[in-house]
């Protein structure tokens, strides 16, 4: 089947389930065609059965602001028609789905019929899908797919409640690729950020509000009192400053280190022994899988769709939005020698219901419903 991905191509989770996705349908010999302005940083090298389309937008005096919900448009009418497309798949209503629509328009003018799935991954419902100027295009949006899919059951429930959908959405969460057991990272490679005596606390995201960055560090102040401890930040956006501060304010420079943004996060994770996500709301918490899958073991507010990844008292705990007490106390018992083998082998099991393997043919069978078998 050759199947056209549209994505936003950045380190966001939208941006990497949609790459791997298609790496991993491209392995199983699907021809995969990404359309998007910019090389997708998941994307690596060179693969068989991956190609890309890049969108670019032309500077035309006329406008104060690109169009680039037509150019994309125009792109994928483009793939579609001279690449022999059966299926797009958009990451994202706004503006992948409504692209999509208007060049499966013009397509049928032409008498080529290419159905569309939408997956929703939660700002596009939960941010700006709650504004009112863009309620209209969303709900069109989704309705006009062929089909639609949401990350978790969270977020289908979201979706329903703020628009009037004729649509069913299937449930297709998130993935991960694990290896057949846990990967030990090197000393070496640890001794570089902390003594074996001290725990490594980690925390990625791209520092917006909704992320709750300060907590992490407020969080980490608790568990640093207890029990010595780093902290490795990993990301950036407009919180860093704040967060940076706060560090200065708490005396904890010498124990947080500020990473920035990593294209490869597997190798910070593999060296530590709590994760902390203490978002206002997730629609999954990729990066909560993400370390999971490394047998990191998760504390993480109890909101969205994170419950649906991290099992409370078994891939590690959930706690009230802002309970940074809780959190540390959480953490504390992660990291009690009692506990900490034990949970790092539940996190790693829990990942793996999250397999790639078991989540890739739940797409296929939504594509082959819409494009029967040749």
């Amino acid at each position: 089947m050759k199947i056209g991905i549209v994505l936003y191509p950045t380190f966001g989770g939208s941006g990497v389930v949609a790459t791997e996705l298609g790496k991993a349908l491209a392995k199983k010999g699907h021809e995969i065609h990404f359309i998007t302005y910019s090389q997708p940083v998941r994307l690596g090298r060179f693969r068989e059965n991956i190609f890309y389309h890049e969108v670019s937008v032309s500077d035309y005096p006329l406008f104060e602001f690109q169009p680039y919900e037509t150019t994309l448009a125009s792109k994928i009418y483009d793939v579609v028609k001279y690449e022999g497309l059966d299926i797009l798949h958009v990451h994202y209503a706004i503006p992948h789905a409504s692209s999509a629509f208007m060049a499966q328009q013009i397509l049928s003018e032409e008498g080529i019929n290419i159905p569309f799935v939408t997956t929703l991954h939660g700002t596009d419902i939960t941010l700006i899908g709650k504004d009112p100027s863009f309620v209209p295009v969303v709900q069109f949006c989704i309705n006009a797919s062929n089909a639609v899919t949401a990350v978790s059951e969270s977020l289908k429930v979201e979706t329903l409640r703020h628009f009037n959908l004729q649509k069913d959405i299937h449930v297709v969460p998130n993935f991960i690729e694990t290896d057949l057991e846990i990967t030990e990272a090197p000393a070496s490679v640890r001794k570089a950020y902390a003594s074996l005596e001290e725990p490594i606390l980690c925390h990625i995201s791209n520092f917006r509000k909704v992320k709750r960055v300060e907590d992490v560090i407020r969080v980490f102040d608790l568990v640093n009192k207890s029990l010595p401890s780093k902290l490795l930040m990993v990301g950036d956006g407009p919180d860093r400053y704040a967060c940076e501060q706060l560090c200065r304010t708490l005396g904890l420079c010498d124990r947080i280190i500020f990473l920035g943004k990593l294209r490869d996060t597997r190798h910070v994770l593999e060296i530590a022994d709590v994760f902390i996500l203490p978002s206002e709301t997730e629609s999954f918490g990729l990066a909560a899988l993400e370390a999971m899958a490394v047998g990191v073991p998760v504390i993480s507010s109890n909101t969205g769709g994170i419950p649906e990844v991290n099992v409370h008292g078994y891939s590690g705990f959930l706690s009230e939005v802002g309970a940074v007490e809780s959190m540390a106390s959480n953490c504390l018992l992660l990291l009690d020698p009692r506990n900490k083998e034990r949970y790092r082998k539940q996190a790693y099991e829990q990942a793996k219901k999250f397999n790639l393997d078991r989540i890739v043919p739940l797409y296929e069978e939504i594509y082959h419903t819409l494009v029967p078998l040749k």
